[in-house]
């Protein structure tokens, strides 16, 4: 294949995508909605009358329920981003699965082979799953902190506690003072239960926004301590001191894990190198001796 004509493919696919994305991810709509809500009552929104969204519509209707619920918890694993709401995924979705289709179209165009169908196919199941891959990367990357996180807050938690405040007291002041989406989930959580819900469902809401084994355990073992009357304070100090061990592991984890990982670029990328300098001058003698001869 031409790589002018792959190129010009790239150039003219990819920047339909983005603006299709940009266009579907800004804020026009959340504007519109707090300013309807601010001035409802007023009398300046009397007549405005919001026309439905045809796109969201034909979304859901091609998105299964499970897939849907499936696509809400990978927005609440990555903190449910501002600029991308469940409504706004569910209308780029087939957008852009759209997009890579006609990429795949032109790319067939091109040539007709086998591998050129099969890469047409790629490239519109890759458009279609282009927003799960970024917030699946995006929810890692936000569990990996808050793991790193926990630790140290349940410590901080713990000083708390020990000096004289209560639970929700010592978990509000560790999310006040803390930084991180670990701080977040618990000014999160504690909105929940100014809102008039449970504790039992705000702390089982933290864990099912969370895919931490550990933040997890300590949850169900704070819901078990509420529900039979346990001193939260000795499950408290208990889970903090499980949390330091669990660390200590992790780190000791990793480190044995790094001679395995140098292996592989030691032995393609160093002992090479090292085996042409120290034997390359050796076999240059060797085949100078012989061409003597």
């Amino acid at each position: 294949m031409d790589l002018t004509l792959l190129a010009s493919l790239l150039l003219t696919s990819v920047p339909i995508a983005y603006f299709t994305w940009s266009a579907l991810t800004s804020d026009a709509k959340v504007r519109r909605t707090v300013q309807r809500n601010l001035t409802q009552g007023v009398g300046l929104a009397s007549g405005a009358v919001e026309r439905p969204n045809r796109l969201l519509h034909l979304g859901r209707r091609l998105t299964p329920e499970a897939y849907v619920a499936k696509l809400d918890h990978l927005l609440a694993l990555a903190g449910r981003p501002a600029a991308l709401p469940l409504a706004k995924l569910l209308t780029a979705k087939p957008l852009l699965g759209v997009a890579g289709g006609l990429a795949g179209i032109l790319l067939l165009q091109t040539n007709s082979s086998k591998t050129f169908v099969l890469l047409a196919v790629f490239v519109t199941v890759l458009g279609y799953f282009i927003p799960d891959l970024l917030l699946y990367s995006r929810g890692q990357e936000r569990q990996k902190a808050m793991a790193l996180e926990l630790a140290n807050t349940l410590d901080q938690m713990l000083i708390s506690v020990e000096a004289g405040l209560g639970f929700e007291s010592a978990m509000q002041r560790a999310g006040q003072t803390g930084k991180g989406p670990l701080a977040d989930e618990l000014v999160r959580t504690l909105q929940d239960m100014q809102v008039g819900r449970s504790r039992r469902e705000a702390y089982l809401a933290l864990a099912n926004r969370s895919s931490i084994p550990e933040l997890r355990s300590f949850v169900k073992a704070i819901v078990q301590a509420d529900a039979y009357g346990i001193a939260l304070s000795g499950v408290l100090r208990t889970q903090a001191k499980v949390m330091r061990v669990k660390r200590r592991q992790r780190a000791e984890e990793k480190a044995m894990k790094l001679p395995v990982a140098v292996l592989f670029p030691l032995l393609l990328f160093i002992f090479p190198v090292l085996f042409i300098v120290i034997l390359g001058p050796a076999a240059l003698n060797v085949i100078d001796t012989f061409a003597g001869q």
